[in-house]
């Protein structure tokens, strides 16, 4: 016995020692969590996402962002770096491209070339000749860190989401890891940045984001809508401004809906002035209990990964208007298809994207 006290107490400081002295590569950032308003008022519990069918995509995983081209045809960006290209419904599904990375994001700009937010290389332009290129500016003193989400307009400009200038996926072993690190430190360093192709020049048009993820553009291209994932909540930005910090309340951004009940992750226009979002995962009250106590998160990283503190898995999407109304609402609590992270709209169908899911899910119209 008296050979054991010793051997137990020098174990127990050891702990101590690891659980509060391992480096970490975070520095996290006291903030007030909101109380979580749970499933209630136009976020009612519902059923109405349980219902899915499912377009079959083989081996691949992830179909994180879906789009239609001008060609008719569906392209979709999987986990493994490919971007795959079917029909509507699904058949004739080909490998356009694959860009040795990841692709969160992609738009089309008015030469038909996908404008691709890759997490791993930045932002990307790929011709329908599939070349791909690394758009001119990017690659600069001040890089797009982490490329989540992207938007043309009309005269050609282009939005970008860069979610982290802290943590970079290709720095930090992928997608998961670099976003569980910003959204655990809580630094806010996301920004929406501009890049115009006829001058090779790139700006930041705000800063301070928690996690910048979804942008869409406004109908008259004035204003965008950014998703502030760390935060739950979306921003109005207007185009016009100019390294715009969000939290110097300016009147260029306002908050349009705050202490939603999940991390918001893409935004894609939808039909009859709707934009779609979803939620990736709803939010977790032992997570939010630690937003205040920058000791306890840095303490979690240094705990195993399977006993981390998980959002549940949940399905929900969502639907509104541009001034802040809510015009669908669409749920699975048992979180069936996992990760639901935006909507792409048509006339007969919704189609579900997904962070992980193995199939493309979808609802008729």
């Amino acid at each position: 016995m008296k050979t054991i006290i010793p051997i137990l107490t020098a174990a127990v400081i050891a702990l101590a020692a690891y659980l509060s002295l391992w480096p970490v590569p975070i520095q996290p950032v006291s903030w007030n969590a909101p109380a979580a308003p749970g499933y209630t008022g136009p976020h009612a519990q519902n059923n109405r996402l349980a219902s899915l069918q499912f377009i079959d995509l083989g081996t691949e995983t992830g179909p994180e962002h879906v789009a239609f081209a001008r060609d008719g045809k569906l392209y979709a960006a999987m986990a493994s770096g490919n971007i795959l290209r079917m029909n509507p419904d699904g058949a004739a599904q080909e490998v356009f491209v694959n860009t040795g990375g990841r692709v969160l994001g992609f738009d089309f700009d008015a030469a038909g070339n996908l404008i691709a937010a890759d997490a791993m290389r930045g932002v990307l332009t790929i011709a329908p000749d599939r070349t791909i290129k690394v758009l001119a500016g990017i690659a600069s003193d001040d890089p797009v860190h982490y490329a989540n989400s992207v938007i043309v307009a009309s005269n050609g400009r282009i939005y970008i989401t860069d979610s982290s200038s802290r943590f970079a996926p290709s720095v930090w072993g992928g997608t998961f890891e670099a976003s569980m690190l910003d959204i655990v430190e809580q630094s806010s360093t996301g920004r929406v940045l501009e890049y115009d192709p006829a001058q090779g020049k790139l700006r930041t048009v705000a800063k301070g984001l928690s996690f910048a993820n979804g942008i869409a553009l406004s109908q008259d291209e004035q204003t965008l809508f950014v998703n502030e994932t760390g935060r739950y909540r979306v921003w109005k930005i207007d185009v016009a401004a100019a390294d715009l910090d969000v939290t110097d309340n300016s009147p260029q951004a306002r908050v349009l809906f705050d202490n939603l009940p999940g991390y918001p992750d893409n935004l894609m226009r939808g039909l009859d002035g709707k934009i779609w979002l979803g939620f990736a995962k709803p939010c977790n009250s032992i997570i939010d209990a630690m937003s205040d106590k920058p000791f306890l998160r840095q303490m979690v990283l240094r705990f195993p990964r399977a006993w981390w503190p998980m959002p549940e898995t949940y399905g929900h999407v969502m639907a509104f208007t541009e001034n802040g109304e809510i015009a669908a609402d669409l749920q699975d609590p048992a979180g069936a298809y996992p990760e639901t992270t935006a909507v792409t709209e048509t006339r007969e169908r919704l189609y579900i994207q997904s962070l992980h899911a193995k199939s493309l899910g979808w609802l008729a119209r």
